[in-house]
């Protein structure tokens, strides 16, 4: 019933899930990530009590193809499920029940796993690792990880239609004002609400959090000298806000403007000279 990647980055700092299905809320059941332990999903009859097992097995050590055998070992309903994991050092494995409704397989490689089941065919795996492979190493994880979700889909996915879709990746201290670890928590409940295309709403709301949730680059941060300091507070008050700082609260650009105000984010910068004044 479900399709999906579990994927470290390249440089080794990143973990992460995407994951789309005929299913309600596949983002609840499916995906778990810890940065510095690995990324799991669980599907097919998703046995959900494989995500905090997994992640404590390979906390505790083991690698990717252990704690998917002792979660195998342990459950008598393993014909009927569908797993792969991402280990710490980009190790994968994958394991599909011998129950699990046809099209049903999976593909591993260094630092990857894609599995699905109830597919229209191989072709979807197929896609999404071609995808993968042909992405640039360097590019964030979670558009690495959408771009094979989306040929997945392009390739026609779950056999059944589409309902939702997930994505999520942890890196340390990326989660918002760098107090935990969820860089991207991203879930597209229900197609009804996106005209039918969960993926293609996911990208947008990949869009969105890239703005409003993840900080800003070196590159991206301009220096605020007292020309630009009496800029932004001018600008700030004709938009009917008290000061600078309250506009930046009140837009939630908090992770892209810096706590002592010695620099602004170009995008949010942009933003602000782009917006229209109260009349």
């Amino acid at each position: 019933m479900t399709f999906s990647i579990v994927a470290r980055s390249a440089d080794g700092e990143s973990w992460g899930v995407a994951v789309a299905s005929k299913f309600l809320a596949v983002g609840s059941a499916v995906p778990a990530a810890v940065a510095g332990v690995g990324a799991i999903a669980t599907q097919a009859e998703a046995n959900v009590a494989y995500k905090g097992q997994a992640l404590a097995h390979l906390d505790d050590g083991a690698t990717a193809s252990v704690a998917l055998l002792r979660l195998l070992e342990d459950d008598e309903g393993r014909d009927h499920r569908q797993v792969g994991i991402v280990d710490l050092d980009g190790n994968a494995a994958s394991h599909t029940g011998q129950a699990c409704l046809d099209w049903a397989g999976s593909v591993t490689g260094d630092g990857y796993a894609i599995q699905g089941n109830i597919l229209v065919g191989e072709e979807v795996v197929d896609a999404m690792q071609a995808a993968w492979e042909s992405s640039d190493d360097d590019a964030p994880l979670a558009r690495r990880l959408l771009a094979a979700l989306a040929a997945g889909d392009d390739a026609g996915g779950d056999s059944r239609g589409r309902q939702s879709a997930a994505i999520l990746v942890v890196r340390d201290g990326a989660g918002y004002g760098g107090l935990d670890d969820i860089a991207v928590d991203l879930r597209v409940d229900d197609a009804a609400s996106c005209g039918g295309n969960p993926v293609t709403e996911l990208a947008r709301l990949l869009d969105l959090n890239d703005l409003y949730l993840t900080a800003s680059t070196e590159e991206e941060r301009v220096p605020v000298t007292p020309e630009l300091e009496a800029e932004l507070e001018e600008r700030a008050r004709a938009l009917g806000a008290h000061d600078f700082h309250a506009w930046v609260g009140t837009e939630n650009f908090e992770m892209r403007v810096a706590p002592d105000g010695a620099w602004v984010d170009q995008r949010v910068l942009a933003i602000l000279r782009a917006a229209e004044p109260r009349r």
